[in-house]
């Protein structure tokens, strides 16, 4: 994920820049309560939300996400089942994608109180194919996928190539059942109808969930206050077009109304839906214009374009992803016909104007 440029900025954050204690809720809204989780990466919580429901008789709660399954978030977890729910169950699960801070406890907290998975088709299959491969980040594919972007040196290709399911080991397992949840699916939730809408770009089918009645936009990774989320080409899909994916899908998050309190997986919930829009398509736009004019001058590489998209060093989990950014964007140019690419004796593509 990639910070923004620093914009004139009309974001507001009725809450403060504090986040909540891990595993004590916070009230954001009647009835919705913002947890948040640790995550052992740079990118190190994510947010997940309780709200307050009621299911064929049974008073609980709708949870949605849960976090890696891990030591340190189950034993934060279990300071939640105990401390936090005020005695009552968790009714169901909705995951927004398949991704693992999403998905990870959902078979065990499934279990636990029997409550059943909702998700989106694309996102629950997806997510079953990732435990059951190498899940785009290693093996021999994504490392022939990778050198023949240009990444060097020859021992981060044999590190990814030996890489181990890293998806399997933050989701050890899935519910084999599910809920299917849909694009303009109107879902009841404590008496209010909360409407699902799709976003692509940073995973196949994410799910946001938005309620009128009580201004709220859960937007899971699609629309994040301080960072750009994660919008790659991997090797499962080498031709994609993530980039116009994802600027397409924030147009579907457009036009709510400025009060929205949008209640984001990372970062501290606010309020500015529309600026923030804003700001990410400039974000993603500014870098478009970078990765054309470098390769105006010369064919680049995705492994070139990283030294241009990202201004520090970058170490072999970041450049995984660093890769996926750089090819995303000439993609989008490469897929607008701006672009022509060439794969040259080495077997390395290169893109050139």
């Amino acid at each position: 994920m990639n910070p923004t440029h620093k914009l004139p900025s009309s974001l507001s954050f009725p809450f403060g820049l504090q986040p909540v204690e891990p595993g004590v809720k916070k009230e954001v809204a009647p009835g919705v309560f913002w947890i948040r989780m640790p995550l052992p990466f740079a990118l190190d919580h994510i947010n997940l939300w309780l709200i307050e429901d009621n299911i064929d008789a049974r008073e609980g709660w709708t949870l949605i996400d849960c976090g890696i399954d891990s030591a340190p978030t189950r034993a934060i977890w279990n300071q939640v089942l105990q401390n936090e729910l005020m005695g009552k169950p968790i009714l169901r699960i909705i995951a927004t994608h398949m991704h693992p801070d999403h998905l990870g406890n959902a078979h065990w907290l499934s279990k636990e109180f029997d409550a059943p998975l909702w998700m989106n088709p694309t996102e629950f299959y997806a997510s079953h194919c990732a435990r059951a491969s190498n899940s785009g980040f290693g093996g021999t594919a994504v490392a022939a996928f990778m050198a023949s972007h240009g990444l060097t040196p020859t021992d981060w290709i044999e590190t990814i190539q030996n890489r181990s399911n890293t998806y399997a080991e933050m989701v050890p397992d899935i519910p084999m059942q599910f809920i299917g949840i849909h694009h303009r699916d109107r879902i009841q939730i404590g008496g209010h109808v909360w409407e699902c809408i799709k976003g692509h770009g940073h995973s196949p089918e994410h799910i946001s969930l938005y309620c009128q009645d009580r201004h709220v936009l859960i937007s899971g990774d699609m629309l994040l206050p301080k960072i750009s989320t994660n919008v790659s080409v991997w090797a499962s899909e080498p031709l994609s077009n993530p980039v116009q994916q994802f600027l397409d899908s924030l147009q579907l998050l457009s036009g709510l109304p400025e009060r929205t309190l949008v209640c984001p997986s990372h970062g501290i919930p606010f309020q500015g839906a529309e600026q923030r829009i804003d700001e990410l398509t400039l974000h993603h736009k500014e870098r478009l214009d970078e990765v054309l004019d470098a390769c105006t001058q010369s064919p680049q590489s995705a492994f070139d374009i990283t030294k241009v998209m990202f201004k520090r060093e970058l170490d072999l989990h970041q450049i995984t992803f660093a890769m996926g950014e750089a090819l995303a964007h000439l993609h989008w140019w490469w897929h607008k016909g701006s672009l022509k690419r060439v794969k040259g004796e080495d077997h390395i593509y290169r893109f050139h104007a």
